[in-house]
Protein backbone atom coordinates (compact mmCIF):
# COMPACT_ATOMS: atom_id res chain seq x y z
CA UNK A 1 0.00 0.00 0.00
CA UNK A 2 1.09 3.05 -1.11
CA UNK A 3 1.93 6.10 1.70
CA UNK A 4 0.50 9.82 0.61
CA UNK A 5 3.81 10.85 0.08
CA UNK A 6 4.14 8.52 -2.77
CA UNK A 7 6.43 6.27 -1.38
CA UNK A 8 5.42 2.59 -0.34
CA UNK A 9 6.82 1.35 2.97
CA UNK A 10 9.21 -1.03 0.98
CA UNK A 11 10.75 1.50 -0.97
CA UNK A 12 11.05 3.26 2.43
CA UNK A 13 12.57 0.67 4.19
CA UNK A 14 15.14 0.19 1.32
CA UNK A 15 15.97 3.82 1.31
CA UNK A 16 16.81 3.49 4.80
CA UNK A 17 18.85 -0.10 4.75
CA UNK A 18 20.81 1.27 1.48
CA UNK A 19 21.83 5.13 3.85
CA UNK A 20 22.71 3.10 6.54
CA UNK A 21 24.87 0.82 4.73
CA UNK A 22 26.57 4.08 3.09
CA UNK A 23 27.03 5.75 6.71
CA UNK A 24 28.79 2.42 8.24
CA UNK A 25 30.67 2.00 4.87
CA UNK A 26 31.99 5.55 5.46
CA UNK A 27 35.84 5.86 7.23
CA UNK A 28 38.75 8.75 7.70
CA UNK A 29 41.69 8.78 6.72
CA UNK A 30 44.01 10.37 9.31
CA UNK A 31 47.72 11.12 9.38
CA UNK A 32 49.25 10.71 12.75
CA UNK A 33 51.07 13.68 14.11
CA UNK A 34 49.19 15.99 11.41
CA UNK A 35 52.16 18.30 9.18
CA UNK A 36 54.56 16.96 12.15
CA UNK A 37 54.10 13.04 10.86
CA UNK A 38 55.83 10.55 13.51
CA UNK A 39 59.05 11.32 14.52
CA UNK A 40 60.47 11.57 18.03
CA UNK A 41 59.73 14.56 20.24
CA UNK A 42 56.37 15.19 19.41
CA UNK A 43 53.40 14.45 21.99
CA UNK A 44 51.65 11.73 20.49
CA UNK A 45 49.30 10.87 23.12
CA UNK A 46 48.18 14.72 23.45
CA UNK A 47 47.58 14.55 19.66
CA UNK A 48 45.27 11.49 20.28
CA UNK A 49 43.37 13.34 22.94
CA UNK A 50 43.07 16.54 20.42
CA UNK A 51 41.94 14.31 17.63
CA UNK A 52 39.87 11.94 18.99
CA UNK A 53 37.48 10.36 18.64
CA UNK A 54 38.28 7.92 15.81
CA UNK A 55 36.10 5.52 14.66
CA UNK A 56 36.07 1.71 13.81
CA UNK A 57 37.11 1.37 9.95
CA UNK A 58 39.45 4.71 10.27
CA UNK A 59 43.20 4.54 8.68
CA UNK A 60 45.89 6.11 10.69
CA UNK A 61 48.94 6.76 8.49
CA UNK A 62 52.26 6.74 9.85
CA UNK A 63 54.59 8.22 8.05
CA UNK A 64 58.40 9.04 8.91
CA UNK A 65 61.69 9.10 6.73
CA UNK A 66 63.57 5.97 5.66
CA UNK A 67 66.40 5.21 7.79
CA UNK A 68 69.55 7.57 6.38
CA UNK A 69 72.93 8.66 8.14
CA UNK A 70 70.93 11.73 9.27
CA UNK A 71 68.44 10.29 11.90
CA UNK A 72 67.62 7.77 13.87
CA UNK A 73 65.16 5.10 12.45
CA UNK A 74 61.46 4.77 13.61
CA UNK A 75 58.54 1.95 13.29
CA UNK A 76 55.26 1.19 15.03
CA UNK A 77 54.54 -1.38 17.34
CA UNK A 78 51.06 -2.27 19.09
CA UNK A 79 51.71 -3.03 22.46
CA UNK A 80 49.94 -5.92 23.87
CA UNK A 81 47.78 -3.69 26.86
CA UNK A 82 48.04 -0.80 29.10
CA UNK A 83 50.14 -1.60 31.45
CA UNK A 84 52.98 -1.95 28.52
CA UNK A 85 51.95 1.16 27.05
CA UNK A 86 52.52 2.61 30.29
CA UNK A 87 56.35 1.25 30.81
CA UNK A 88 56.97 1.44 26.95
CA UNK A 89 57.79 -2.80 27.32
CA UNK A 90 57.98 -4.09 23.73
CA UNK A 91 58.94 -7.72 25.19
CA UNK A 92 55.69 -9.05 23.57
CA UNK A 93 54.49 -6.01 20.98
CA UNK A 94 53.78 -6.98 17.30
CA UNK A 95 55.82 -5.05 15.12
CA UNK A 96 53.28 -3.63 12.27
CA UNK A 97 55.61 -1.30 10.50
CA UNK A 98 59.34 -1.63 9.64
CA UNK A 99 61.51 1.56 9.77
CA UNK A 100 61.36 1.53 5.78
CA UNK A 101 57.82 1.11 5.49
CA UNK A 102 56.69 5.00 6.46
CA UNK A 103 58.53 6.87 3.47
CA UNK A 104 56.54 7.49 0.31
CA UNK A 105 52.20 7.34 1.44
CA UNK A 106 52.99 6.05 4.86
CA UNK A 107 52.14 2.72 6.81
CA UNK A 108 48.66 2.56 6.52
CA UNK A 109 47.24 0.82 9.51
CA UNK A 110 43.00 0.15 9.81
CA UNK A 111 41.48 -0.06 12.89
CA UNK A 112 39.24 -3.02 12.05
CA UNK A 113 38.08 -3.72 15.66
CA UNK A 114 36.38 -2.35 18.46
CA UNK A 115 39.33 -2.38 21.11
CA UNK A 116 42.10 -0.69 22.24
CA UNK A 117 44.72 0.28 20.32
CA UNK A 118 48.39 0.75 21.70
CA UNK A 119 50.81 2.18 19.08
CA UNK A 120 54.96 3.32 19.89
CA UNK A 121 57.78 3.15 18.20
CA UNK A 122 60.35 0.18 19.28
CA UNK A 123 63.45 1.66 17.99
CA UNK A 124 66.19 1.63 20.14
CA UNK A 125 64.64 -0.55 23.35
CA UNK A 126 61.99 1.48 23.49
CA UNK A 127 64.05 5.30 24.08
CA UNK A 128 62.11 6.39 21.45
CA UNK A 129 58.73 5.48 23.27
CA UNK A 130 60.04 6.16 26.87
CA UNK A 131 61.76 9.77 26.11
CA UNK A 132 60.51 10.66 22.99
CA UNK A 133 57.03 10.55 23.59
CA UNK A 134 56.15 8.27 20.50
CA UNK A 135 53.42 6.24 21.83
CA UNK A 136 49.82 6.88 21.81
CA UNK A 137 46.54 4.64 23.00
CA UNK A 138 43.10 4.67 20.26
CA UNK A 139 40.05 3.40 21.15
CA UNK A 140 38.11 3.42 18.20
CA UNK A 141 33.85 3.99 18.58
CA UNK A 142 31.39 3.16 16.22
CA UNK A 143 30.55 5.10 13.73
CA UNK A 144 26.64 6.23 14.58
CA UNK A 145 24.59 8.95 12.44
CA UNK A 146 20.83 9.57 13.11
CA UNK A 147 18.65 11.17 10.42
Amino acid sequence: MASKCGVSYAQGLIILVTASMLAVGHADTIVVGGAENWHFGFNYTNWAFQNSPLYLNDTLVFKYDPPNGTTFPHSVYLLRDFRSFLRCDLRRAKQVASVTQGGGEGFKFVMKRWQPYYFACGERAGFHCKVGLMKFAVMPLPRCHIW
